[in-house]
């Protein structure tokens, strides 16, 4: 059975999804890495006051013109301001306010003088030097003017961005809520960590993969479980979750052998299948269906298979879901290091090393669907053309990155 492209594949899933547009409010200490519901607005300036840059002396220009270590300007010290503090008096002629970095100025002052450049008098100082009008001197609001728009929503919020917003005074903000993912790794053979490894089993590592990728790219992982071939147990499984979530990912019994058996979950379910069988390989026999509206993507079980595909797949479907700007897809040409002699009759990704114009096939291992090893360090997927006999170092070749 002839698959569909995987461009197809990925334009059917992302028009069936429609964009999260449920809104919660959360503390600015969770919101690293959340995208923004709503525009944030300045509702004050900052700083908030004309200040202070440095420890020194605030005072009058036109009262040290002419000042130096040879022939020193002596003011009068008038007051002390800490940070955090402030004065009510005015500076007049030839007086002078020792202030601190961050400190609001005293009016009557149109700059500062750093401490290092007098002789760090209390009641009088004596000033070395020349400093120019407004020299030394932060107004008020020219970080930030109150009313301005501060950061725009649909942004993914970074730790600046969390800085910024603390500085306005906010503790909570608007994102769009998370999307609630349930994962089903499947397959009789498959046992969890923790446990001995009886005869034929190997431990589950698709889960845990899948999940903690989920995470990483900022969802809330509901279910994430491992079940055995039982059609019936994973249906009813999808069932009970199905109304609090947004997604369902499985991994294994998408082919055509005895216990690939999503085949059946899909009928048992009533879901409506989209497509199975996907042009590519890795991860030829993928499906696609919806359930109650829901999507449900069905990944091969080998372990790089799952990884590669729900890449290809699974990450456009959450780009779809949360408009995570870095969700979207990435491709850069690149210069291989390395041969590939391996002919490709069909689309192939292979997994490889991406750095700067250049790619590389990893050292340690091979490329075949049930081999995770060979992934470790890798960070992008080589697209090879339906066709290609061979790459060879120095081809120029399309990698997707991850």
């Amino acid at each position: 059975m002839v698959g569909i492209e995987l461009e197809l594949a990925v334009k059917l899933i992302c028009d069936s999804v429609k964009a999260i547009d449920e809104v919660e409010e959360i503390s600015i200490e969770n919101a690293r890495g959340r995208i923004l519901a709503e525009d944030i607005i300045a509702p004050i300036n900052q700083p908030p006051f004309d200040r202070s840059p440095l420890d020194g002396y605030a005072l009058r220009s036109e009262d040290i013109k002419g000042a130096s270590k040879q022939n020193p300007v002596k003011l009068k010290v008038i007051d002390e301001i800490l940070a955090g503090g402030y004065t009510h008096k005015k500076l007049g002629k030839n007086e002078a306010v020792i202030v601190m970095t961050g400190s609001k100025l005293p009016k009557g002052c149109d700059c500062v003088i750093r401490q290092e450049s007098t002789d760090y008098g209390m009641d009088t100082v004596k000033i070395y030097e020349e400093v120019k009008h407004h020299q030394n001197y932060c107004f008020e609001g020219e970080d930030i003017q109150k009313g301005s728009r501060l950061i725009q929503k649909g942004e993914k919020i970074s730790n600046i961005h969390i800085g910024v917003i603390a500085s306005m005074g906010y503790e909570n903000i608007k994102v769009i809520r998370r999307p609630k993912v349930a994962l089903i790794s499947t397959g009789d053979e498959v046992v969890c960590g923790g446990k001995s490894l009886a005869e034929g089993k190997i431990y589950d590592s698709n889960r845990r993969m899948i999940a903690s990728r989920l995470e990483e790219l900022g969802c809330e992982v509901v279910m994430a479980e491992v079940l055995g071939d039982d059609e019936n147990l994973i249906a009813n499984e999808i069932k009970k979750i199905i109304d609090i979530i947004d997604v369902v990912f499985t991994t294994g019994g998408v082919s055509v052998g005895k216990k690939d058996i999503m085949h059946e979950v899909i009928k048992v379910l009533n879901a409506k299948k989209i497509f199975w069988r996907v042009n590519m390989k890795p991860g030829t026999p993928a499906i696609y269906a919806l359930y109650q509206n829901k999507p449900l993507l069905c990944l091969s079980g080998n372990p790089f298979a799952a990884a590669a595909t729900f890449e290809l797949m699974g990450k456009p479907l959450l780009y779809k879901l949360l408009k995570d700007p870095a969700l979207k897809e990435e491709k850069k040409q690149a210069i291989l290091q390395d041969d590939f002699l391996k002919a490709s009759r069909g689309r192939r990704f292979i997994r490889a090393i991406y750095d700067d114009g250049e790619v590389y096939l990893p050292k340690n291992g091979g490329h075949s669907s049930g081999m995770l090893s060979s992934m470790i360090g890798c960070n992008c997927l080589v697209d090879i053309k339906p066709g290609t006999l061979a790459l060879n170092k120095g081809q120029k070749v399309e990698v997707v990155l991850l």
